[in-house]
């Protein structure tokens, strides 16, 4: 029997402003909490929340390169998680074809999981998104 491969990913998007220059911070722990891949990019002036669905993308999008079957993502963002796991309804049209993405990518992995995590608790991913920001290259994703 073989093992599936799976992958915990903190994500994290930051906006100064809200609107405002805006960046998301990624980060993939494998299972004994070693770090496997750090990832942020400058996506330009947008909201908070807009940020925070486009570090959920990058980071589904980025599993799915990397092969995972299982993932388990944590967020801080408590509509970002309510959201995805069916609590709150998506009302906001910028928001929904961010979440339609979501249900499309979800279909690509055996399992996914949606944790809420507290704001505490996902300081790297929060760095990240910051450094994102403070560069203000409007490029490709980065690895650290």
């Amino acid at each position: 029997m073989t093992m599936s491969k799976s992958i915990e990913i903190f994500i994290d998007g930051a906006s100064r402003g809200n609107p405002g220059p805006s960046g998301v911070g990624i980060v993939f722990f494998d299972n004994n909490g070693n770090v496997v891949k750090k990832l942020f990019k400058f996506i330009g002036n947008t909201t908070n929340n807009i940020a925070e669905y486009t570090s959920l993308i990058y980071a589904l999008q980025e599993a799915l390169i990397d092969r995972y079957e299982i993932v388990t993502i944590k967020s801080d963002s408590e509509l970002l998680t309510r959201q995805l796991r069916g609590e709150y309804k998506v009302k906001n049209e910028n928001l929904r074809t961010f979440y339609e993405q979501f249900l499309h990518l979800l279909r690509g992995f055996t399992e996914l999981k949606v944790i809420s995590i507290d704001r505490k608790d996902n300081s790297v991913a929060d760095k990240l998104a910051n450094k994102a920001i403070d560069s203000r290259i409007d490029s490709s994703l980065k690895t650290e």
